[in-house]
């Protein structure tokens, strides 16, 4: 029997992460208009498409950094910690080490306790297993601006891993890897969402990946948010 609960006013079951209802983003102008999706625990979903059609401003409206012009966006995860966010321009502090960096996310994901030693110990586990996750325990102390674009991709993930989210928004976040680097860090967060029951919703420009990762795909055309279509995949792969 499907539980329901109530999130914002909206009527959720108990498997669904995340709805938007006829949700329209962009800025000066509408990009994507009427968005209905629903996107359930476990689900990896990809969003792919040419650039400048409005991919990376429906993301940011789903995390809340860009307001809708018009619509909803419900999300059953806490407010401090319950979405992680994986920018295609990274935002990581570049003085700061591998370390430090991470840490930022596990201190979004863990409550603060009485006693603030548990809180320490419980961050530190995060941060470690992240890093090793990522491969870059060797890096842990090193300042992120001395590592290479791929390697800063790999804190990024790691930070987000550390927070521990029940649904993370990632845009691009495979670019500047090579093969053996994208099967590590898809390797981890596909762990990470089969232990916790997570959800993923991703951006990506390779459709060919997007289809061997995803769950489901969506494409936008003509301003909407529609299924991404196999016919289109083998068209893609025949060019």
């Amino acid at each position: 029997m499907i539980q329901f609960h109530m999130v914002g006013g909206i009527e959720l079951s108990d498997d669904l992460i995340l709805i938007t209802e006829n949700l329209s983003v962009g800025y000066n102008e509408v990009l994507i208009s009427d968005v209905n999706l629903k996107v359930k625990k476990g689900e990896i979903i990809s969003i792919v498409g040419p650039s400048g059609i409005g991919k990376t401003t429906l993301l940011r409206t789903i995390a809340r950094l860009v307001k809708p012009l018009k619509g909803g966006v419900f999300l059953d995860a806490a407010k401090r910690g319950g979405l992680g966010y994986i920018p295609q321009m990274l935002g990581l502090v570049r003085h700061a080490s591998v370390y430090h960096n991470v840490d930022l996310g596990a201190r979004a994901g863990v409550k603060l306790f009485a006693n603030g030693t548990s809180w320490f110990k419980m961050r530190n586990e995060r941060v470690i297993s992240a890093i090793e996750r990522m491969g870059l325990s060797e890096k842990s102390q090193e300042p992120v601006r001395r590592l290479s674009g791929g390697q800063q991709r790999r804190v990024a993930t790691a930070r987000t891993l550390a927070q521990k989210p029940k649904i993370i928004l990632a845009d691009e976040f495979l670019s500047e890897l090579d093969e053996d680097n994208i099967s590590t860090v898809l390797g981890a967060v596909k762990e990470y969402i089969a232990e916790s029951g997570a959800a993923m919703l991703i951006v990506e420009h390779n459709i060919k990946r997007a289809s061997s990762i995803s769950d489901r795909m969506f494409q936008v055309n003509n301003g909407k948010l529609i299924p991404f279509q196999i016919d289109d995949l083998e068209l893609e792969v025949d060019l």
